[in-house]
C-alpha cells in the first residue's frame, strides 16, 4: 500500500486543482481578449495533448491559445457587408426595441450574417410585435454599421445594418422558440393589471427591460439595484426549485438530462444574455458534478463556467454585463461568508449584508474604471430590496403564468402579491437614489484596499489600539463622499446635453437636446439636489417630455423657455439680467430659441 502512495500523489498532482481551474479561466479570458492569429489546429492539438497526458499547465496554455484562435475567427467573421439591396427572409435573434422617433430595431440573421434591422412606419408596427426566433420577409437596404456604433454592435456579433422599406409574411420560429415566446407573451399579458409597474415586473422575472421609464431605470442605477432587472444565478436557482417536484421523480440520468433541459429552456426564455450564460453554465456544471458524485466548490464551478462560456463566445470577454456578472459571483463566493460573520444581528440580515458588500467588492474593478464610482446607497438599498426579489421571482413565474392563462378578473387578484413586491422594490430604489450618500470613487477604493490589507497583515498580533484606529480610518473613508463640500461649477457638460453652473448655493442648468438618463447621472455625480433655474433653449414636444421626467426626480424652482414653448409650468423670461445666488442669468433673445448666457456674479466675462 505504501508503494502506491507516490503514484497516487503524482496522479493527484496532475489533476486540475481549484487554483488550476481559476488559472484556466484567466487564460481563457486573456486569450479571448487578445484574439491573436493562432492556427486553430495548433490550439486544439495542444489542448488534446494536455488532456491526454494530464498536464494542467499545458492545458492552461492550450486554452489560452484556443480562446485566441476562436476570438480571431469571431472577429474575422464581422467584416461589414457592402451597400446593396436586400430581399429575403430574416430571423430575429433578439427581441425588438423601440429607438428614437418611433423606429424599431432588432438583431436579425440575414443569410447567415447577423445585422441590425431598423424599421419605421408600418414596418415598425409589424416588427415591434415579434419576438426572438420568429421570421419575417423583408425588403430593404443592407450596408455597414455606423462607425460610432461598429464596436458596440460587434460585441453582439452584429456586422451590418438592414434598413427595412417593407415587410411581408411573418412566420413563427421553431417549436422550442414558439414555446418560449408563448410563455413570455403569457406572462406579459397576465401582468397588465400591474400598470406602470409592469415593465419592472417583467424585468425582475425574466430580464425584459424594454418599456421601463428612464427615471425609474435611473432610480435603480443610483441605488445600485440594476442587477435586480437582469437574470442572474438567483433566477436560475429559483427555476430549478420550482421544477424540483418533477425532477425528484426521475432517475439519476433522466434527472440530469431534464435539469439541463430546464436550464437551457430558461436561458432561451431570458434570451441568452451574458449574465444568463454565466449563471446557466454554472448551474449545468454543478448539476453534472453532483450527478457524477463529485460535487465541486463554487469557485471551481465559476472558473470552469467562465472558461466554457468564453470558448463558446470569446467576444463576451468585452461584454460589460458578463464582466459584472462574473465579478459579482466571484465576490460573493470569496467574501460573502467572512463579511456576514462580522455583522451583528439576525442571521438573515447578516447574510444579506454580507452578500451585498461582497458583490459590490467584486464588481468594483469593473465599475470604478468605467463609471467612475459605486453609489454608497447600494448597501442599504440592497438590504431592503433583495429579500423581496426572491418571492417576486417565484410568484412571478407561477402566479404570473396563471394570470396570463386565466385573464381578467383573476389576473388582478393573482397579481396582488406581485404589485406589493414590485411596489416595495421600486420604492426602495427611489428612496436609495435620493439618499445623499455620494459615490465611492477610485481614490476611496484604493484607500480602503490599503487599510484593509494593512489590518489583515497585522493580524491578531497587532496592538489593541490598531483595530479601533483602523476601523475609524475605514469609516472616515466611507464618510468622505457623504460630507464632501460642493464645489463651484462653471458650464460643466458631461455630454448629456445639460450645462451646469453652481455658485453661492445657486444652481442653473441649461438644456440643449437633453438625454435625460445622462442629465440625471450628471446631476447626481455633481451632488446637485435642486435646480434654481432650468433653462430650455428649445421648447418642442420632446424637450417638454424630458423636462417632465427631470422634474419628477429633481426639485426645480423656475423654468425658462422660448416663446411658443410646450413646456408645462415654464415662463418666457424678459430680456435682461437676473441674479440667482452667486450667478447671473443674461437673457438675450426669446424668439425661436432662448439665448441665455450664465456668468458668475461680479465676473467681467462670459463663462
Amino acid at each position: 500500500m505504501h508503494a502506491n502512495q507516490p503514484a497516487d500523489r503524482c496522479r493527484a498532482q496532475r489533476g486540475l486543482t481549484d487554483a488550476g481551474a481559476i488559472a484556466l479561466a484567466v487564460s481563457a479570458a486573456a486569450g479571448a481578449w487578445w484574439s491573436g492569429p493562432v492556427p486553430l489546429a495548433v490550439a486544439l492539438l495542444v489542448v488534446v495533448l494536455a488532456l491526454g497526458i494530464r498536464r494542467p499547465l499545458l492545458l492552461v496554455i492550450g486554452v489560452a491559445l484556443l480562446a485566441a484562435a476562436l476570438g480571431a475567427r469571431a472577429w474575422a467573421g464581422l467584416e461589414p457587408p457592402a451597400q446593396a439591396s436586400f430581399s429575403g427572409l430574416v430571423t430575429l435573434v433578439g427581441d425588438p426595441t423601440t429607438a428614437s422617433f418611433g423606429a424599431v430595431r432588432a438583431d436579425v440573421d440575414a443569410g447567415g450574417r447577423r445585422v441590425q434591422l431598423t424599421a419605421t412606419g408600418q414596418a415598425a408596427d409589424v416588427v415591434a410585435r415579434l419576438l426572438s426566433g420568429e421570421r419575417i420577409q423583408v425588403v430593404g437596404r443592407l450596408g455597414p454599421p455606423p462607425p460610432a456604433l461598429a464596436d458596440q454592435l460587434a460585441r453582439r456579433h452584429v456586422a451590418g445594418r438592414l434598413t427595412v422599406d417593407s415587410v411581408g409574411v411573418v412566420m413563427r420560429g421553431s417549436a422550442v422558440h414558439a414555446l418560449a415566446n408563448g410563455l413570455r407573451r403569457t406572462l406579459a399579458d397576465g401582468a397588465t393589471p400591474l400598470g406602470n409597474d409592469r415593465p419592472l415586473f417583467l424585468g425582475m422575472v425574466f430580464g425584459d427591460d424594454r418599456g421601463q421609464s428612464v427615471v425609474v431605470a435611473d432610480d435603480f442605477k443610483a441605488a445600485g439595484l440594476t442587477h435586480l432587472l437582469a437574470v442572474s444565478g438567483q433566477n436560475v436557482a429559483f427555476v430549478l426549485i420550482l421544477a424540483s417536484p418533477l425532477l425528484s421523480r426521475l432517475g439519476l440520468r433522466s434527472r440530469w438530462v431534464a435539469t439541463l433541459a430546464f436550464i437551457g429552456f430558461f436561458a432561451l426564455v431570458t434570451r441568452f444574455e451574458p449574465s444568463v450564460l454565466r449563471a446557466s453554465a454554472m448551474a449545468a456544471i454543478a448539476c453534472t458534478a453532483s450527478g457524477l458524485g463529485r460535487p465541486a466548490p463554487r469557485a471551481r464551478i465559476l472558473a470552469l463556467a467562465v472558461t466554457a462560456v468564453l470558448l463558446v463566445d470569446p467576444l463576451l470577454v468585452r461584454s460589460l454585463s458578463f464582466l459584472l456578472s462574473v465579478g459579482a459571483s466571484a465576490g460573493i463566493i470569496v467574501l460573502a461568508r467572512p463579511f456576514a460573520a462580522r455583522v451583528r444581528g439576525p442571521r438573515w440580515l447578516a447574510d444579506v449584508v454580507g452578500v451585498t458588500a461582497a458583490a459590490q467588492v467584486g464588481v468594483a474593478p469593473v465599475l470604478l474604471p468605467i463609471f467612475g464610482g459605486i453609489p454608497l446607497a447600494s448597501l442599504p438599498a440592497n438590504v431592503l430590496a433583495v429579500p423581496a426579489s426572491g418571492p417576486l421571482m417565484v410568484w412571478g413565474l407561477t402566479g404570473g403564468t396563471m394570470a396570463g392563462v386565466l385573464g381578467p378578473p383573476f389576473d388582478g387578484w393573482l397579481h396582488l402579491p406581485s404589485s406589493w413586491l414590485v411596489g416595495w422594490v421600486a420604492a426602495v430604489a427611489r428612496w436609495g437614489a435620493g439618499l445623499p450618500l455620494g459615490t465611492l470613487r477610485i481614490g476611496h477604493a484604493v484607500a480602503l484596499v490599503v487599510l484593509g490589507g494593512g489590518l489583515a497583515l497585522l493580524g491578531r498580533g497587532a496592538p489593541r489600539w490598531v483595530v479601533p484606529i483602523g476601523a475609524a480610518a475605514v469609516a472616515a473613508v466611507l464618510l468622505a463622499p457623504v460630507v464632501a463640500l460642493p464645489s463651484d461649477l462653471v458650464g460643466v457638460d458631461g455630454g448629456s446635453g445639460a450645462a451646469l453652473w453652481r455658485s453661492g448655493g445657486a444652481v442653473v442648468v441649461v438644456l440643449d437636446d437633453p438625454w435625460v438618463p445622462g442629465v440625471l447621472a450628471e446631476l447626481r455625480d455633481e451632488g446637485v439636489r435642486h435646480i434654481d433655474v432650468l433653462v430650455i433653449r428649445r421648447g418642442g414636444r420632446l424637450v417638454a417630455g424630458s423636462v417632465l421626467e427631470l422634474r419628477s426626480r429633481v426639485p426645480v424652482r423656475r423654468v425658462l423657455a422660448p416663446t411658443g414653448h410646450r413646456v408645462r409650468g415654464a415662463i418666457v423670461p424678459a430680456v435682461g439680467r437676473t441674479q440667482v445666488g452667486g450667478l447671473v442669468v443674461d437673457v438675450g433673445a426669446t424668439e425661436g430659441s432662448l439665448e441665455v448666457t450664465v456668468v458668475r456674479a461680479g465676473a467681467g466675462r462670459r463663462t
